[in-house]
């Protein structure tokens, strides 16, 4: 029988903890705005968290690797000696995120078959959305390799405009086992999990195969493609050294994730923004505006210190418009030796730009209705060309699996 590529797993949840501090936003949200992860281990104090599972990449440049990969490793064992889990056996968890506009997003928490992932851009069934920066997976696979648990931030879409596969668990929600419901601390609004098991699980894979059978691409990544694809090297890595039974039956061999359907009203693809540091931004806003091609299709806005304005650019799709654009950044920033970073929120884009030496950029958004039409048609968006929701309607960190036999 050919393996499920979305499937229910064993999922642990703290007992006892308290979630709001368990439970922290993804890692690379914020990236350039420390205060705010010092606010949220203040927040945190010495409680039980997930903040103590993972690196902020706020303090990336200032981190020993090895030594917060030994911390991760110790606070999963320490956990793992408090007996701080509880099992919620071959399961789905069901999930409603209720944002902060009142919005309630809803997915499934499943685990997909790595094997049948592939972040290069071939025929596989779950693809990459976006360029996978490659410099950026060593520290992760790291971390992975030397890991007890995995926590996703990961979220993938399904092409399900029938909505088959997780509406009617949503139709049901009143009569699932309840599994946690809170609010999500710093204001990333409120979310609340119900088990999936027995014949509503079977439901949910049975709608998946058929799903599968339309053929093409059945998931693709929206959020967490680096975790992603980290976890898809370490399991290449280690499944070298198993034999075909133990490849069948290693944990590493799946990757949790939550799944969505693109056609949930919920859904909204916002725009990663970029700022561009230790630049002169009249020098740079000269060669990007004479280098890309100009026109009327799409907008980009700029900051500069106290000054703002806008300029036109031609390309038949968003795709094709970011892969211009960020050609010409990687190229200057590498010749100029500017540092470039990807922010959610304009107000914050503004507030970093005001820095001499600084140029802000905002970026189009994308119709979610473009998204699988320019996977099949355009391959994968560049690095770094959407977010799903604005930086505090990200996944947060609260289920987990072990993925060490």
């Amino acid at each position: 029988m050919t393996k499920d590529i979305f499937a229910a797993v064993d999922i642990l949840l703290p007992k006892g903890a308290a979630l709001d501090k368990w439970s922290v936003i993804a890692c690379d949200q914020f990236s350039s705005e420390p205060a705010y992860w010092d606010s949220v281990r203040a927040f945190v104090g010495g409680e039980p968290s997930t903040l103590n599972l993972i690196i902020p990449e706020a303090f990336l440049d200032e981190t020993d690797m090895d030594f917060e990969i030994g911390r991760i490793g110790r606070a999963m064992d320490c956990y793992a000696e408090q007996n701080i889990f509880q099992t919620i056996k071959d399961s789905f968890i069901y999930v409603e995120r209720t944002l902060i506009d009142g919005r309630v997003r809803r997915g499934l928490i499943g685990a997909v078959d790595l094997d049948e992932y592939d972040f290069s851009g071939s025929e596989a069934a779950i693809l990459a959305s976006e360029g996978t920066v490659l410099d950026r997976l060593p520290a992760r696979i790291s971390i992975r390799r030397a890991a007890r648990y995995e926590l996703p931030h990961i979220i993938a879409f399904i092409d399900d405009e029938e909505m088959t596969v997780i509406e009617p668990i949503s139709k049901k929600a009143g009569g699932l086992p309840p599994l946690y419901d809170f609010d999500l601390q710093g204001g990333g609004g409120r979310i609340r999990g119900m088990r999936v098991h027995g014949g509503d699980a079977g439901s949910v894979a049975e709608a998946m195969r058929a799903l599968r059978k339309k053929g093409g691409t059945l998931m693709a990544i929206g959020d967490g493609n680096h975790s992603l694809a980290a976890a898809k090297v370490y399991w290449d890595e280690l499944k070298t050294g198993l034999s075909d039974e133990e490849r069948k039956n290693h944990p590493a061999g799946k990757a949790l994730l939550e799944v969505n359907n693109v056609y949930d009203p919920a859904i909204s693809f916002e725009a990663i923004h970029r700022v561009i540091f230790d630049t002169d931004p009249e020098e740079m806003l000269a060669a990007m505006t004479a280098a890309m091609t100009r026109g009327s299709d799409y907008e980009l806005h700029w900051f500069a210190g106290e000054r703002n304005g806008s300029f036109g650019v031609s390309a038949s799709c968003i795709g094709d418009m970011l892969a211009e654009l960020q050609g010409f950044l990687d190229e200057y920033a590498s010749a100029a030796g500017c540092r470039i970073d990807y922010i959610h929120g304009e107000d914050t884009v503004a507030q970093l730009a005001r820095d001499g030496r600084r140029l802000g950029l905002i970026l189009p958004s994308m119709d979610k209705s473009e998204f699988f039409g320019t996977l099949k048609l355009k391959g994968v968006f560049p690095k770094k060309s959407f977010s799903v929701g604005h930086a505090r309607e990200k996944r947060y960190y609260l289920e987990c699996r072990e993925i060490k036999r």
